[in-house]
Order: structure tokens, then sequence, then C-alpha cells
């Protein structure tokens, strides 16, 4: 479901004469419908960068990045939009919305997007809310004015609304209490065994053993200049 293929990147600084810096090469992996493969090396190893790029948020200099027949690496933009509306969810550690749109909306826009009834949509969202332990009294009210792990959970429950045949998670379990890294867990296995296809970074080494099928040490992607 998501296979990359010889992948390279490298990034200009324009405020540095224009030098280019290669921070990754020959980047390769392959994820099964079913499985959670994570990834893993040292801080600045390129595991976000690598993350991005199958997203379409960067943009690789050389290789493929196949999410089911789409090429991320060359699509149009149109065709990374479609994408991550039917296919590539992401989750990632911060939650970015339109001000003064209500918590409820915001996690029901995806399932919106997709085509479901408005009273199914709403009532996922509202499932997923409760499942990770955000009060009804704030289900109408924006997410921008809640605190840093309920706005977390808001991002969680959004990511998970509809069932992505392909997912992204970037420290899905950070800073949250046992109960509600609980609800997360059981989340990514629910979407495992749907058939997801998954990629994830995970600085928590129990979240990782439970979920993750198989590591990958993006390290052995770094040019050794740049390691």
């Amino acid at each position: 479901m998501i296979r990359v293929e010889n992948v390279s990147k490298s990034f200009t600084l324009h405020n540095q004469g224009s030098a280019t810096i290669e921070v990754m090469r020959g980047a390769s992996l392959a994820v099964a419908p079913g499985e959670c493969v994570a990834l893993t090396g040292n801080s600045g190893a390129g595991k976000s960068t690598l993350m991005r790029m199958i997203y379409g948020n960067y943009l690789a200099a050389s290789g493929r990045i196949l999410v089911g027949a789409v090429d991320v690496a060359r699509a149009e933009p149109r065709e990374i939009l479609a994408l991550r509306r039917a296919t590539l969810g992401y989750v990632s550690q911060f939650l970015r919305v339109v001000p003064r749109v209500p918590t409820i909306e915001v996690v029901a826009e995806p399932l919106l997007a997709v085509g479901t009834p408005r009273e199914a949509a709403l009532a996922r969202a509202g499932g997923l809310l409760a499942r990770l332990n955000i009060p009804e009294t704030l289900w109408g009210l924006s997410p921008t004015t809640f605190s840093g792990g309920e706005q977390q959970r808001v991002n969680i429950a959004r990511g998970f609304a509809h069932d992505y045949p392909a997912m992204l998670l970037d420290e899905p379990t950070a800073s949250l209490d046992a109960g509600n890294r609980e609800t997360v867990l059981a989340l990514i296995e629910e979407a495992k065994a749907r058939g997801a296809a998954i990629v994830g970074i995970f600085h928590d080494e129990a979240a990782r053993a439970r979920v993750a099928d198989r590591e990958i040490d993006v390290s052995a992607f770094t040019p050794k200049a740049a390691a």
C-alpha cells in the first residue's frame, strides 16, 4: 500500500549562499495493508523528513513514493489533495484548524469530505471524542481554546475519523496520560485490523513494541557526509 523506492532529498539554504545539503539517499521501504512500520534513528536522522515526503509536504529529489497507485513524488497538487482526502491520513503532534469551528465539526470534517452523511459523521466524531475523554460540554467550542493535551486528543480523533487505507502517525502517544495512551494504541490496533498500512514515529518504546510489526532505522539512508 505504501512503497518508497530509492528516494533522495536535499535542502537548499537560500540564506547561506544557496548551499545544498543532501539529507537522504536511497531510502526504500514497503508497508503492506494491516502492517505498521516504525521509523527509528537518532534525532536529525530524517524520520520526519521521510514522513513529510510520503505525505507530499516535501518534494523528493529522486525516486518514487507510491501510496496505492499514486506516485506522490510526481503527482500534481490536485492528485495529492485527493489522496489526502480519501486514502492517506496524517496524525501530527499539532492541531491546525480554522478558528471558531466547533470541535465536533473539526473531527467530522474528514468524513464529510468523502461524502459521509452528516448525521453519521457527527456520530462517529462524537464517539471518538468520548473515547478520548473530551467532555461533551466542549464539543460545541473551538479547540483553539483548549489545552495542549486536549488539542492533541482532538487531532487524534480527527485523524482516525475516516478509515484511511494508509496512515502516517507522528508521535501519536506523546504527552498523553495512561488512559488516553491506551485508547490511542487501541485505535492503531483497530486500524491495522481493518487493513490500514501505517508508518509511524514512536519515541515511546513500549508503544512502538506493541503496535509496530517492523522497525526501519532511517539513519541507514543518511549520506555519510551529512551523518
